[in-house]
């Protein structure tokens, strides 16, 4: 099943037509960029597999609403699992820190995090740092770490001719919630490169690597290594910006996934 998604996706990719890249560089440049002003919606599905236990999907719809006011950029960012779907007991991925220990399928809405970046609008390196806060709005136990967290995130990046790389920091701690769930103190840093090449494709690696400092010794990081492909198209006169990933945990808890794949559509919105 997997496989064949994975097929139409790159078929998908391969017919897409109009190219973004080719129409002008500052849409690609921003679509690269995490903190850019630029309206965009990602959809985002997520599948790990391979956990002895347990495996997960993940749907998750992450709005990105920029406001500029005078020299910096107000960057709201949303990630809502509005759907997840999860098997067992899933440990330490950025979807659910801590999920409550099952033995069925639960399915429903995740916990949903948000992050504000303050970015200045003329910054090399490019920059944004600000709060996030995780708010308890998983519709079951299984699904969410029944915590409200807090904590920071802040992300850096540069832009030469050839592409964009750059890495993203985010740690959170409980501050309330469930009194018999684990506490939250989850750090996630997630380095990112992308390579561009002719006609709107682009290489990318975006692993998400996060640690539970409260876990055992042995079981704290989950580190994933891989990468994929994607394509910057039109739809009409919307641009598109899609893209495939695999990943392959090298160092992982116990109950963590082995592999995980993940496909991306995103809408992009340029200010005019």
């Amino acid at each position: 099943m997997i496989f064949r998604i994975v097929l139409l996706v790159l078929f998908l990719l391969y017919t897409a037509t109009n190219v973004c890249a080719e129409e002008g560089g500052d849409l690609r440049a921003a679509a690269q960029n995490p903190v850019a002003s630029m309206y965009s919606l990602p959809l985002k599905l997520t599948v790990d597999f391979g956990a002895p236990d347990s495996e997960a999907v993940f749907f998750n719809v992450n709005p990105v609403i920029p406001v500029t006011v005078g020299d910096w950029n107000l960057i709201s960012r949303a990630l809502i699992p509005a759907v997840v779907s999860v098997e067992g007991l899933l440990e330490n991925t950025p979807d659910i820190p801590s999920g409550a220990p099952g033995t069925d399928r639960k399915t429903g809405i995740g916990d949903i995090n948000y992050s504000l970046f303050f970015s200045p609008t003329k910054s090399k390196p490019i920059w944004g740092i600000g709060p996030s806060i995780t708010l308890k709005t998983a519709s079951k136990d299984q699904l969410g770490s029944g915590k409200w967290s807090a904590g920071a995130s802040g992300v850096v990046l540069w832009q030469p001719k050839w592409g964009t790389f750059g890495g993203l920091v985010r740690q959170l701690w409980s501050f309330a919630g469930d009194d018999d769930r684990a506490d939250v103190n989850q750090f996630l840093i997630e380095p990112f490169i992308n390579y561009n090449l002719e006609g709107g494709w682009y290489l990318i690696i975006d692993s998400i690597i996060t640690a539970n400092w409260d876990a055992p010794s042995g079981q704290k990081w989950t580190v994933p290594v891989g990468g994929g492909a994607g394509k910057l198209f039109t739809i009409g006169k919307q641009p598109i910006n899609a893209r495939i990933e695999a990943y392959y945990m090298v160092e992982r808890p116990d109950n963590a996934p082995d592999w995980q794949v993940i496909g991306t559509f995103v809408f992009l919105f340029p200010k005019k």
